[in-house]
């Protein structure tokens, strides 16, 4: 269920964040703020069932609004222009990134009261941990 991710997320931990970002091509002055940045993550559903993802740091703040199962154009926030879907697999929320004929997973789940955000691509995984905000 959606409503599982919903509320206000700090980050506490991210593992192998550059090695992904590198995978995805993000070039070096980008990837230094990015393993610096600990972004609160903000998960919201309105009534019709369109999800509102934010991110939110000091350095940069990115949205997306989507419905699942329903391919969307996001710019993410290395400015790469993709076409996203998100589905609800297994209790995870999977959000598909494809652009210049590379693709990417990140895995969303909930478990011991964590949201643990897997980033995949290829062979490369980076693990982001976030604790919901009270």
């Amino acid at each position: 269920m959606v409503e599982n991710f919903v509320g206000t997320w700090k980050m506490v931990s991210s593992d192998n964040f550059d090695d992904y970002m590198k995978a995805i091509g993000v070039g070096f002055a980008t990837r230094q703020v990015g393993n610096r940045t600990k972004p609160s993550l903000i998960v919201s559903v309105d009534d019709h069932g369109i999800v509102c993802m934010k991110s939110q740091s000091t350095f940069k703040t990115t949205e997306i609004k989507f419905k699942l199962n329903e391919p969307f154009e996001e710019t993410t926030a290395d400015d790469r222009k993709t076409t996203t879907v998100v589905t609800l697999e297994n209790g995870k929320l999977v959000q598909k990134q494809s652009w210049d004929g590379k693709e990417t997973n990140i895995e969303r789940e909930v478990s011991d009261g964590k949201l643990v955000a897997k980033c995949i691509i290829g062979e490369v995984v980076a693990v982001r941990t976030y604790v919901k905000e009270a």
